[in-house]
């Protein structure tokens, strides 16, 4: 499974609560029976991974637990994020297709 990422809130509507949604959603995920294999960040997802960010240690901990986090390299660049990422790698969306391509399963948030 793949967990998808493409805004740093959760939801449409109130930005503060979509924040706070995610924060949960972070944080419950890595309690439950199947972690996901990957955990794909682009556009204002990215904002996730980087200084700053309030979800830096859920993050680190399915990190830890062999999760692997994608930061997309075209959004790190243009939001001029190069230097600030602090969990995870940078990808590119070659290593993002192919590894939605390949999950059993993608979960967009």
């Amino acid at each position: 499974m793949v967990i998808q990422l493409g805004s740093n809130g959760m939801g449409r509507g109130d930005a503060e609560l979509g924040k706070k949604l995610m924060k949960s959603f972070l944080n419950v995920l890595q309690e439950v029976d199947e972690i996901p294999s990957a955990v794909v960040l682009f556009n204002t997802g990215v904002f996730l991974a980087c200084e700053g960010s309030d979800v830096l240690e859920p993050l680190k901990d399915l990190e830890e637990a062999g999760v692997a986090l994608l930061s997309c390299g075209t959004c790190i660049n243009h939001f001029n994020l190069e230097d600030k990422l602090k969990v995870g790698k940078i990808s590119d969306m070659f290593e993002i297709t192919n590894t939605m391509i390949n999950a059993d399963k993608v979960v967009s948030i």
